[in-house]
């Protein structure tokens, strides 16, 4: 099994910016991707970033880029979202989770098997 621990989320204002960070432990895969979703209340759950541990390849969702950006550290099988700019609209629970396959990244939430407890980010007007 794999356990995806998240940093405690936070809240700050419009502009601002925060940090996510996400730890995996347990089975290991040779390549894996690690991806961040967010679901605001009334909402599905969203792609937002994603990155391929091995190659560092990534992706973003359009509403994120040049804001957002997703980094790993393989020493220590952990993943960043960097929030800049924040805005409003960002607001929801963060959810970061692990697709072990070797497929291309995927923003589809049914492509990953682990995920994480989800962290509140809070962006004030």
């Amino acid at each position: 099994q794999v356990q995806l621990v998240e940093s405690v989320g936070g809240a700050d204002q419009a502009g601002g910016s925060l940090r996510l960070s996400c730890a995996a432990s347990g089975r290991t895969f040779s390549s894996y991707v690690m991806g961040w979703f967010r679901q605001a209340p009334g909402k599905e759950r969203e792609f937002v970033a994603a990155i391929r541990r091995s190659t560092g390849s990534t992706r973003y969702a359009d509403s994120v880029k040049g804001r957002f950006t997703i980094s790993r550290d393989n020493a220590k099988n952990t993943v960043y979202l960097q929030m800049n700019s924040l805005k409003p609209e960002d607001t929801a629970v963060y959810y970061c989770a692990l697709d072990p396959s070797l497929s291309a990244i995927s923003s589809s939430p049914n492509r990953y098997d682990y995920w994480g407890q989800g962290t509140q980010v809070t962006v004030s007007s």
